[in-house]
């Protein structure tokens, strides 16, 4: 097991014991009639999970979402990222040289500090996967800037507040050696969530299930979506997460009509991912589902 150095409320405390910012709003407001999400803020576009993917994502205005993932480093800082390592094909090394393929498994979030972690540029190198990106360097950022920064941009541009799908990176092969185990995750997540009176404006989405049935327990007011790509039927993923979330996020060759109407029985909405071309939108616009992810925001 890894030592990562958590804030002492963590630490010392194991999970319960910090306080709550009395200030954070608890009343959810009214979430999107359909939520056209920006994937990691559009990285069809811009360098994924980054802040001027975010705000750029905002200038698009069918845009009500931003989804990002979430790591956290040793120093028990919440990241904008999605890998558990730094990927060779879109990260380049402080010195601007390209991390070599052998290091795919070399630098794992959870072993560097944010400080370190920043040094390294997240948007210069070309995605061949993603070729209308643009090419800017730029780094992975704290969650709590990246709220500041897209708050600011909706201020100051008088736009409309998104929402916010956030991800946990996280799965039980990886707990304390690519990510906390989950209980320290979802403090240290809602900790930054509550400290930006954003908490209204917030779902917390993940593949692992133990990471919202936590926010479902201990922070009932947050939405949650649960993320699937399996060959489950609806039933079979309700029973297995144990309670109705607010929304369903399947991979989208998941949904037919079928689903869909099961879910909305239920109360809870179908938000699939992740969807690049008009056509496929157009035909899940047609199943009714409540909502699109897209790398691609100017598509939605």
């Amino acid at each position: 097991m890894k030592k990562i150095i958590y804030p002492l409320c963590i630490a010392a405390l194991a999970f319960n014991a910090c306080s709550i910012n009395k200030n954070v709003k608890t009343e959810n407001s009214q979430f999107p009639s359909f939520s056209a999400e920006a994937h990691r803020g559009g990285r069809g576009l811009m360098p994924e999970n980054t802040i001027i993917a975010m705000k750029d994502a905002l200038t698009y205005g069918n845009i009500t979402t931003l989804e990002m993932d979430t790591h956290i480093t040793k120093d028990g800082k919440v990241v904008v990222s999605h890998d558990d390592y730094l990927s060779p094909s879109f990260m380049r090394m402080p010195d601007g040289k390209d991390i070599p393929a052998k290091d795919s498994k070399k630098y794992a979030i959870l072993d560097m500090t944010y400080d370190y972690l920043k040094t390294f540029d997240n948007g210069s190198k070309p995605n061949k996967d993603f070729p209308q990106q643009k090419k800017i360097k730029t780094y992975i950022p704290l969650l709590a800037d990246l709220i500041d920064s897209v708050q600011h941009d909706i201020k100051v541009n008088n736009r409309k507040q998104c929402f916010y799908n956030i991800e946990t990176k996280s799965t039980e092969k990886g707990d304390d050696v690519t990510n906390p185990k989950p209980e320290i995750f979802v403090k240290l997540l809602m900790d930054v969530i509550e400290s930006k009176n954003i908490t209204p404006y917030v779902v917390i989405q993940s593949f692992d299930k133990r990471t919202i049935q936590i926010i479902h327990k201990k922070y009932p007011k947050v939405r949650t979506s649960y993320l699937v790509s399996n060959k489950k039927t609806y039933e079979e993923n309700m029973a297995d997460l144990g309670f109705k979330p607010f929304i369903l996020s399947p991979n989208s060759n998941m949904v037919d009509a079928e689903l869909v109407k099961k879910a909305h029985a239920d109360g809870v909405k179908v938000v699939p991912w992740t969807v690049n071309t008009k056509e496929e939108i157009e035909k899940l616009r047609n199943l009714k589902v409540d909502g699109i992810i897209s790398d691609y925001p100017n598509l939605l």
